[in-house]
């Protein structure tokens, strides 16, 4: 199968992230079956579609025109059957239960083409180990986030059996959907961004439990700080301008349980980031005022940006 075989999609489930998902496909001009048991929930989610599309036409990401033609596209159904038997593409988006899961993917089995590619939206459970479908080389991991139809990141994950002819397609499809696929090496429990944001969720929980700080204080200083900071530099590239031999006494002050390795080893060549030209990153042999300068001159128009936007405010 190639990019261009893929006309129609089945999306299963139709609540938080599967509508969504639905919506960016059908955006795209592609044919969607959108599945759900509860016919309210299908009604639910045409309504929050209409709400999307009219969004992005209020910010002109897409003409009112536009908006009819996309729903036209999207086709919501409790018939998983009738469904099933003309997907190119199916995508799960069930809860994250083991054994929804595996009910889903069992009926899968049971109506789709043994062509039909199955990405599964899970982050939290192994998908690879927990179901069983027949030709396994077409199971892949295709994880959005949500608002999905605003938000670029795509994590691709394969499994020990997905074909690399699989792979390809999916990495494929989402640019051509105009998303930021980044591709992991095998499945670890959570990827990429989840797998960050769970500590984070660790740390505030205790510090809202201990009356350290409210929830809104907390909110505002991350806006404040890392807000503006990370859309640029992202956490990796932010230890780069903090310096790793400042990352490195940190680590150590603060008797940190695990060490690693890579930043020392970095500090003893002499790579300590912006500051030296080379760190995580490779500057290309630019000065460390060349380098601040074009990082400081984005964190102003992103501090104008959002404050413009009273983006430091509660929703």
């Amino acid at each position: 199968m190639n990019l261009n075989d893929i006309k129609h999609i089945m999306v299963v489930g139709a609540g938080t992230m599967g509508h969504s998902i639905a919506q960016v496909y059908a955006q795209s001009g592609i044919e969607v079956d959108l599945v759900d048991l509860n016919q309210e929930m299908l009604e639910h989610a045409i309504k929050l579609i209409k709400s999307n599309l009219t969004t992005l036409a209020e910010v002109e990401r897409l003409s009112h025109e536009e908006i009819q033609s996309v729903l036209n596209r999207i086709h919501p159904t409790i018939n998983l059957s009738e469904a099933a038997s003309r997907a190119d593409l199916v995508v799960e988006a069930v809860n994250e239960l083991t054994e929804i899961k595996n009910k889903v993917f069992s009926e899968l089995n049971e109506y789709c083409s043994e062509d039909t590619i199955f990405a599964s939206n899970t982050s939290g459970l192994n998908i690879f180990e927990i179901v069983e479908v027949k030709k396994p080389e077409r199971l892949v991991i295709n994880h959005w986030f949500p608002p999905q139809h605003i938000i670029p990141l795509v994590e691709i994950v394969s499994g020990p059996n997905t074909s690399p002819e699989i792979l390809d397609l999916s990495l494929k499809l989402m640019k051509k959907l105009g998303k930021k696929p980044i591709v992991l090496k095998e499945f670890v429990p959570a990827f990429i961004v989840n797998r960050i944001q769970n500590v984070i969720s660790v740390q505030f929980y205790e510090m809202i439990a201990k009356g350290w700080a409210t929830a809104e204080q907390i909110d505002l200083a991350i806006k404040t700080s890392l807000g503006i900071r990370l859309p640029i530099v992202g956490v990796v590239q932010s230890q780069d301008f903090t310096g790793l031999d400042l990352v490195l006494d940190i680590q150590k002050a603060y008797r940190m349980n695990r060490r690693f390795p890579q930043v020392e080893e970095m500090v003893n060549r002499g790579n300590l980031g912006a500051k030296t030209g080379k760190g995580w990153y490779d500057y290309g042999g630019r000065t460390e005022e060349e380098i601040l300068k074009k990082r400081d001159k984005i964190y102003l128009k992103m501090l104008e940006h959002l404050e413009k936007l009273n983006g430091f405010e509660p929703i």
